[in-house]
């Protein structure tokens, strides 16, 4: 049965075969209605193809998926992501994970920020009550917990975790970003939009969730990705004294 809902969640995936089925049903299993778009960079696993049999069996009209031709990143995913969902009319747009890290079950928490709240911007955050990290390596947490930290300093944000890839935004923020511009492509990429989002003047809550590290498939992190996020932070230091950035319309 079609339900019609204002709300995306946009799941970047490579070789999620193991998880994409699962994360896709987990999500249509809500009380509340929220429709999918993968965006899928060529995985040779066949993650593509169980996405479109979903489509065709059971999700018309409510899971959607863009194919690309390779690993394009993380942030080129999640911008041809909002471009799609902006001309397709939702008023609600999610980033999550296809890995289970960040629970189905918050999305609604996210969507409460916003809808009911008021706020533009909902942030699933680790590290807004303690640290609520399950499964990683400590010495990942610590890398995690400290880049945020670090992010905070450098920039004067003021957001816990400015790293996290759960989130929701109103509409009008990825109308008012220009989006060609964003910069990043790793996890750099999550906190370039949190800081534009604070820049362009608008209200994000941090809503406390528990991360628990994938237990099926493998991690894309990688040294070059968390270098990224960190060499980034002066770059947008640096923007954030001199570049203008747009405001939202009234």
């Amino acid at each position: 049965m079609l339900r019609a809902s204002d709300s995306i969640v946009i799941i970047p995936t490579y070789n999620e075969k193991e998880n994409i089925e699962k994360i896709i049903r987990a999500v249509f299993g809500l009380e509340q209605a929220f429709h999918i778009l993968v965006i899928d960079d060529g995985s040779p696993d066949g993650t593509a193809a169980i996405v479109k049999r979903l489509m065709q069996d059971e999700f018309a009209g409510q899971l959607f998926i863009i194919e690309r031709s390779g690993k394009l990143g993380l942030g080129t995913a999640y911008i041809a992501g909002f471009k799609w969902s902006l001309a397709h009319g939702y008023d609600y747009i999610f980033e999550m994970d296809a890995d289970f890290s960040h629970d189905p079950n918050d999305l609604p928490r996210l969507y409460a920020a916003c809808h009911d709240e008021g706020y533009d911007m909902a942030v699933g955050s680790r590290y807004i009550s303690g640290v609520n990290v399950v499964n990683w390596p400590i010495g990942r947490v610590l890398m995690s917990y400290f880049a945020s930290k670090y992010v905070r300093i450098i920039t004067g944000f003021k957001v816990h975790d400015t790293t996290a890839g759960f989130a929701c935004y109103k509409r009008r923020v990825l109308e008012t970003i220009d989006l060609d511009a964003v910069r990043f492509k790793g996890y750099a990429f999550q906190i370039e939009m949190k800081f534009t989002t604070h820049k362009c003047g608008f209200r994000i809550k941090e809503v406390p969730v528990i991360f628990i590290n994938r237990r099926e498939g493998v991690s894309k992190m990688s040294g070059g990705i968390f270098s990224e996020a960190v060499l980034g932070v002066m770059r947008l230091r640096w923007d954030g004294w001199f570049k203008k950035y747009p405001k939202p319309a009234q």
